[in-house]
């Protein structure tokens, strides 16, 4: 098993952030991004926010890529809606690479 740390920000406006969150309730979610989800050997993922700050926790099996995910996701029309819809409440944190989303991040600690 492999574990992931990301983190992005939403645009800081209450009205997008609350819009957003209605999207990523269970009952509100499209079952075709989270078959994606599930068919690139993600196995647990959830989506934590502070303010406009969101971090993501993935667990994937040991033969997850994120090239091949990405892979994946470019030719899912779907998934591209959904990136699209999404990128309304989305900025990239002020370090990430130009077209990069989700920033993986550091583990600096463990306990």
């Amino acid at each position: 098993m492999k574990r992931y740390c990301l983190a992005l920000d939403l645009k800081d406006d209450e009205a997008l952030i609350a819009e957003y969150e209605y999207w990523h309730r269970a009952e509100n979610g499209w079952p075709e991004v989270r078959q994606s989800i599930i068919d690139a050997h993600i196995t647990a993922m959830e989506i934590y926010r502070t303010g406009n700050r969101l971090f993501m926790i993935m667990e994937t099996t040991d033969d997850y890529s994120p090239d091949a995910k990405a892979a994946m996701d470019g030719t899912n029309s779907k998934v591209q809606e959904w990136e699209q819809l999404m990128w309304k409440f989305q900025q990239p944190l002020p370090w990430a690479k130009p077209g990069e989303k989700w920033v993986l991040m550091n583990k600096i600690f463990e306990l």
